[in-house]
């Protein structure tokens, strides 16, 4: 009796987006329309969009995600509540630039003799400052040399790029969310 009360549990604590995976990873969800799209797919477009933001109001790790999705990471789909297209009015509204995960390079993919971009370099050395430099050179398919260089360079002259305004607070993205979501302008605070 308690495994099957422990499975149940388990189960309806799942964020809904992991139990109707079919749902979330639609096709329909995934990409925005093209602007000479059907009407068809446009209709269900929109009942897929309705059902899955159904299932985020009562998530409760829906404010995370959000967050997640607009602040950190350039997802596609539907996601916190939100649409692609909404994250992004919502980035630009806070001023937020998420760049896209460069996949290739997380994987240790690289093309020969490319350009090692220096705000790669940084980006990835700030993103795991436990691994060596041999380890971050293999990584960008360069030599150890070049990390070396490009640190260098960021340590003794910080580029402009390294210099990330701060994140935006869960407040901020929330509000910004219902602005763009419902046209709500939420009253402004005096700081």
């Amino acid at each position: 009796m308690s495994t099957s009360t422990s499975s149940v549990t388990s189960t309806t604590a799942a964020p809904g987006c992991t139990r109707f995976t079919a749902l979330f990873q639609d096709p329909l969800l995934e990409e925005p329309l093209a602007s000479g799209a059907p009407t068809a797919d446009r209709r269900r477009q929109a009942a897929l969009t309705a059902q899955a933001e159904k299932i985020c109001q009562d998530c409760p790790l829906v404010a995370q995600c959000l967050y997640q999705a607009v602040v950190d990471h350039d997802v596609a789909g539907y996601a916190g509540g939100t649409t692609q297209v909404q994250r992004q009015l919502i980035r630009r509204r806070l001023g937020v630039v998420v760049a896209p995960e460069d996949f290739d390079t997380l994987a240790g993919i690289t093309g020969r003799n490319r350009q090692i971009d220096h705000a790669e370099v940084v980006r990835l050395r700030h993103a795991n400052p436990q691994e060596s430099l041999e380890t971050l050179a293999h990584r960008l398919g360069c030599s150890l040399s070049t990390v070396k260089r490009h640190l260098r360079r960021e340590r003794n002259a910080p580029s402009m790029h390294s210099v990330r305004p701060a994140k935006p607070s869960l407040n901020q993205v929330l509000t910004a969310t219902l602005e763009i979501k419902h046209g709500v302008r939420a009253p402004s605070c005096a700081a």
